[in-house]
């Protein structure tokens, strides 16, 4: 979900909500420490995608966007997962896979044109030597299976070329899933070739991406897969009832008792109910004022109207602890070696939280954690032990098969 209103500005955390950590406090200098010392990954960034509707050279500081070189090294990030995002509409027209290749091409040429700053990472062997190296990883993901096309060829090919998770689906059904955002649930959860496709991609080393797809679709994949999956960029639907994208409670524990991990997404809406409450009564209007003018979307008499309705009525930013809490439910839920990172940065828009608006912010997080008692131990494994140790897994598994 992206947000293009630029008029939205922050309200401020003037209602009565916890406070931001000092930048002086002694945990945010500690966290600082700790950001640069250990690996940070993180398991979504839709950078790729982003540069292809404007490109930027983000090896230097960048005018837009929240990933960038210099802002990443800032919050300590190590292993920002590229994600290759391919359109749902695609499934239906064609070229899914000719732009998957395209997105991986692109971050093959960042990693050519920068390598004192960027390399690849097909293996966690790779991930570490280059942490240890003083480059920053980009493992590849990619997001939504329709570049497979419904053959298993493809995803070998797409192996080869570096991709290490699938996001089954998207925003729409597709040949493999169900999609949580999609009222049409054609599969019942998975299709055929969904399940011969989860078997495979175990047998080959690609993770199993969870987030997107359907209710019945994530069961079937608990079902079906025999290594630890993950959940790249979802949040605890704890906070946000009826909201099918995030994972219900009982869904969290299924994936702790398979191994895998739940990546923490940032977008306001995944993480706050208001701020659900919030877009969902904008986009309600804005509907309306189209209806009643029989205007498109993209008109400039709707973008007056989307300005003016933001003016009076702002969107509400979830704060930092809005997010931690959302890493304390799933601790409570199954421990700590189940959650983890998936911001979504470059892909919620302008909806990210006060406190973690681009990757230069990872400390806050660091130090909204350590505020909260967790060890250092504790926050190295949310960093990327537990994601890595996932990783590790289905490497081993794969091995063996």
């Amino acid at each position: 979900m992206a947000f293009t209103l630029a008029a939205c500005q922050s309200q401020q955390a003037s209602d009565g909500k916890r406070h931001d950590i000092s930048p002086e406090s002694p945990q945010m200098q500690q966290a600082r420490t700790i950001a640069q010392k250990y690996l940070i990954a993180d398991t979504h960034i839709d950078v790729p995608y982003r540069l292809e509707e404007a490109f930027e050279d983000v090896s230097a500081h960048t005018e837009h966007g929240d990933f960038d070189y210099p802002r990443a090294v800032d919050g300590g990030l190590n292993a920002p997962f590229m994600s290759i995002y391919t359109p749902a509409a695609l499934e239906q027209s064609g070229g899914s896979k000719v732009l998957a290749d395209k997105l991986i091409d692109m971050v093959e040429g960042m990693v050519k044109n920068a390598p004192d700053k960027f390399a690849l990472a097909y293996s966690t062997r790779e991930l570490e030597q280059n942490f240890v190296r003083g480059v920053m990883s980009f493992p590849l993901g990619m997001e939504n299976g329709s570049p497979i096309e419904g053959d298993l060829a493809n995803l070998k090919h797409f192996y080869d070329r570096g991709i290490r998770y699938i996001t089954l689906t998207h925003s729409k059904a597709n040949h493999i899933s169900d999609s949580s955002y999609d009222s049409e649930r054609p599969a019942g959860g998975l299709t055929d070739f969904g399940k011969t496709l989860v078997k495979e991609m175990n047998n080959l080393g690609v993770m199993v991406d969870v987030s997107h797809i359907s209710d019945e679709a994530f069961y079937q994949v608990m079902a079906v897969s025999k290594a630890p999956v993950i959940a790249s960029h979802s949040s605890a639907r704890h906070f946000t009832p009826g909201f099918e994208r995030n994972m219900d409670d009982d869904m969290i524990k299924a994936l702790a008792k398979n191994g895998g991990v739940i990546q923490i997404n940032f977008g306001s809406t995944f993480i706050s109910q208001e701020s659900i409450e919030n877009y969902n009564a904008f986009k309600q209007a804005r509907t309306a004022y189209m209806a009643a003018n029989d205007l498109a979307q993209d008109s400039p008499e709707v973008e007056a109207f989307q300005e003016e309705y933001r003016k009076k009525l702002p969107f509400v930013f979830a704060t930092l602890d809005d997010v931690l809490d959302h890493f304390d439910h799933v601790v409570n839920l199954s421990g700590i070696d189940h959650v983890g990172i998936g911001s979504d940065y470059d892909g919620v828009g302008d909806s990210l939280p006060q406190g973690l608006k681009d990757v230069s912010t990872y400390p806050n997080l660091i130090a909204g954690l350590l505020k909260r008692g967790y060890s250092e131990q504790d926050i190295v494994k949310i960093l990327s032990g537990n994601l890595i140790r996932v990783w590790k897994q289905v490497e081993a598994y794969a091995a063996s098969h």
